[in-house]
């Protein structure tokens, strides 16, 4: 966690006076020092947390934040839906719909799916999208915490975030998620200084330089044949792929194409990365599916490519870099769970 974030939560804590009645918090909220106790309260999980965070709502607030697993609006099946950009509900959680105690609970569970050595870089993120944590975040959660189906949803500018207990059937991450970052303002320049996931990027162009030219030419996408963004419907395995397959790839490629999908995976907890890989070796894993690289919006024609995407029976994961970082994921463990995208 950042200096400004553990100062902003040692201001709630000095400024709200936490308690343990009413939320709960000495018993939820992980690694927090509650006022009059000596001892760190225990870990609790995103999925406890929601139970925590539901159990803390008014009427007014569940009515406007909490709905059925199955509910509906002009988006489609609310629960699934991804966007680059969006607001699951109306109300900001700065807003004062909500209380400082609420906001808390939303912090840690949101930290709960991340693992800890990247929160300092989400919390960047949001920060340099849309002006800090919650300030242009809103939350919903589905179902009935606590049951066989109840998944938290986080949106906001460049995050649909989930956490489901693997309440959601066939699905990594309780659904599609959507992660971003425009590090310096919308149009980034071509080493895309500060974002905190160009990263992912330059590792999979070391890749394509270990290519040998016939395999960049297989892997590279000429203009202007590149997917839209948002386009990460299955294709199944009769699917035709763009691209390399990765099971013809030399023993070195394909160990460092595993470090490439390891570098994708890295931001969020454990369980859901393993969920990635055991959808993954449904299909026959890595060696299933391809790499592309797109010559289009290749930002200072410089040839690291700032577009790419790894895609296979039931796996999309598609990097747009340009003009600045937007990344789709769908992975599943069988082509024929649809997608709700736009």
């Amino acid at each position: 966690m950042s200096m400004y974030e553990s100062a902003n939560r040692r201001d709630f804590l000095k400024h709200t006076g936490v308690v343990a009645a009413g939320v709960g918090l000495s018993a939820a909220l992980p690694n927090v020092r509650v006022l009059g106790t000596e001892q760190p309260a225990p870990t609790s999980t995103p999925e406890s947390l929601t139970k925590v965070l539901y159990d803390s709502l008014s009427p007014k607030q569940r009515e406007a934040t909490c709905f059925a697993w199955d509910h509906e609006d002009g988006r489609g099946l609310l629960r699934t839906h991804v966007s680059a950009n969006w607001d699951i509900t109306d109300h900001f959680l700065s807003s004062d719909f909500y209380t400082n105690e609420q906001r808390e609970i939303v912090r840690h569970i949101l930290e709960g799916i991340i693992q800890p050595e990247w929160h300092d870089r989400i919390y960047k993120q949001l920060r340099d999208d849309s002006g800090g944590f919650g300030k242009q975040n809103s939350f919903a959660i589905f179902g009935e915490p606590g049951s066989d189906q109840c998944e938290f949803v986080l949106t906001g500018r460049h995050m649909t975030l989930r956490a489901d207990g693997n309440t959601t059937p066939h699905v990594a991450f309780g659904g599609p998620i959507f992660y971003g970052h425009a590090a310096q303002g919308f149009n980034e320049k071509p080493d895309h200084p500060g974002n905190v996931f160009w990263p992912q990027a330059q590792m999979a162009n070391n890749l394509y330089q270990m290519l040998d030219g016939e395999q960049q030419q297989a892997a590279l996408v000429r203009k202007p044949d590149m997917p839209g963004e948002d386009d990460v419907y299955f294709e199944g395995a009769e699917g035709e792929f763009q691209g390399i397959p990765i099971g013809q790839l030399s023993s070195d490629q394909q160990e460092h194409m595993q470090a490439v999908l390891k570098k994708l995976i890295e931001p969020y907890r454990q369980s859901d990365q393993d969920e990635v890989v055991a959808c993954l070796d449904q299909h026959g894993g890595l060696e299933a599916c391809h790499l592309a690289f797109y010559q289009e919006d290749d930002i200072g024609n410089d040839g690291v490519w700032d577009n790419w995407r790894l895609e296979g029976p039931a796996f999309v994961w598609h990097f747009r870099g340009a003009p600045h970082v937007h990344c789709w994921v769908n992975v599943a463990d069988s082509p024929d769970v649809e997608l709700n995208a736009g």
